[in-house]
């Protein structure tokens, strides 16, 4: 469920911040079968969810959060009475990679009880029960609701439960096609890029630091500023070359260059934890020269001349011409976020920050622009505006893969209500009179195996 997944952001996220909120008046809240819902849990909850989302009313967004609290409990009590099995190691990875996280934001491991008052081992600790028992949640509510479905007219009888003037209102989406041309990398440049690679990697061989050169020479903006660290990662989270060359390393060891899509690299194995590795890298790209740019520029204009003319339609064009992902589909673009074939204008202008679309007619060809591609290289674009769709109260005409999406959530949500309800009556489960008043529960709670509660 999609709020569970959020309060479980919340509390992990506030783990380490709430460390240093210390002043916290702990108790017992709730518990379930052998779990316990302390008022810390609940408050920290609260503060994260009130800092994201705003809160309209305190009691009842505690309210809430007790609720979803009690059901991610009940699926954990389940999924350990059922000995539903979490991989050890796919939870350690996501420790570590909420652990660097913590060590770049406190600015060194060393540095960690300073800044949250836990070390290195006791957030590790945390992070992974925590990590475990959501996984473990997962695991049962995907079990309970895989074969949840709805029809087009259940769809359609979702969408009528809203009151007109509640429905949201939809900013204005857009539908683009694009064609994409990047010039190829010139023979020369690539063998200056390997040759300076090379060099860099004779100085670390020689005893240089290999996590200062990535400081200074790597063009991975994303780890450059950590020496190169990635973090962990296991099998098949990297492209082939870069994850064959990192397996194949020992402690210590720096790889021969590599080359992938995003350019050369060099690597370096940090540690070996289980089926993870964490490794630092040095990438340097090779540049697409300013005549080869010029030419894919003047290219796609021409080619814009042709389109808005008549000569060609632009789905012909994109399959011909295109180095996009999408010229098979005549340039029609996926949203990365949803995987719809619709656009708000801010995640359109992530995407193409050069070009005006709120401007643009249906139909409407762009001239040929400058972008970067996903993977940091120089190309040009043109883009087509397909379809816009004005801002609106949300109607099954428009909007009728959001709405899908929310009737089947809903489904799934009832389902595990269900679910919970059958639940508590062979389950023990006790709740503070402080919160037996809460309105709105989905679940009766207090018809649990433990009659105290009524």
């Amino acid at each position: 469920m999609k709020k569970i997944v959020i309060l479980f952001i919340a509390l992990l996220a506030s783990v380490a911040v709430m460390a240093q909120e210390r002043q916290v008046v702990d108790g017992v809240v709730a518990v379930v079968g052998k779990s316990i819902i302390r008022h810390s849990d609940i408050e920290q909850a609260f503060s994260q969810v009130r800092l994201h989302q705003g809160m309209q009313n305190a009691r009842e967004e505690r309210c809430k959060i007790l609720e979803n609290m009690l059901i991610n409990k009940l699926l954990i009590h389940k999924g350990t009475i059922d000995s539903v099995e979490v991989s050890d190691d796919r939870v350690e990875e996501e420790v570590q990679r909420y652990l660097s996280a913590a060590v770049m934001q406190a600015g060194g491991k060393d540095k960690l009880r300073e800044v949250f008052h836990y070390s290195y081992d006791e957030l590790h600790d945390q992070y992974f029960d925590l990590l475990h028992d959501h996984m473990l949640s997962q695991q049962v509510e995907y079990q309970l609701t895989e074969n949840v479905s709805v029809t087009p007219a259940e769809v359609a009888e979702y969408f009528a439960t809203f009151n007109v003037d509640s429905l949201p209102e939809i900013p204005t989406q857009y539908e683009v096609a694009e064609i994409v041309i990047e010039p190829s990398v010139s023979e020369a440049e690539r063998d200056r890029i390997r040759y300076e690679l090379g060099e860099l990697r004779e100085r670390i061989v020689k005893g240089e630091n290999f996590s200062m050169l990535a400081k200074l020479y790597s063009q991975d903006p994303g780890s450059a500023s950590k020496g190169g660290e990635l973090g962990f990662f296991d099998r098949g989270r990297m492209v082939s070359e870069f994850e064959t060359a990192a397996f194949a390393l020992k402690p210590g060891e720096v790889s021969p260059i590599v080359e992938t899509q995003y350019g050369f690299h060099i690597l370096q194995l940090i540690e070996r934890r289980g089926n993870t590795i964490n490794v630092r890298h040095i990438l340097m790209q090779p540049k697409t020269s300013s005549e080869d740019l010029l030419k894919a520029r003047i290219t796609l204009d021409s080619l814009a001349q042709e389109i808005r003319q008549g000569n060609v339609s632009f789905a012909d064009a994109a399959r011909k011409y295109s180095d996009g992902v999408s010229k098979q589909q005549g340039g029609t673009v996926s949203n990365p976020a949803t995987g719809g074939s619709l656009f708000d204008k801010e995640t359109f202008n992530q995407l193409y920050p050069g070009i005006g679309i709120v401007a643009m007619e249906e139909g409407e060809v762009s001239n040929a622009t400058a972008i970067t591609t996903s993977e940091n290289k120089n190309a040009y674009c043109l883009i087509k505006l397909v379809k816009k769709i004005p801002s609106h109260k949300a109607n099954l005409t428009d909007d009728y893969d959001r709405i899908y999406n929310a009737a089947l959530q809903s489904a799934k949500s009832k389902k595990v209500y269900e679910w919970c309800n059958r639940m508590v009556k062979t389950t023990y489960i006790r709740i503070a009179d402080e919160y037996k008043d809460c309105s709105g529960f989905m679940v009766d709670w207090f018809r649990s195996a433990d009659r105290g509660n009524k």
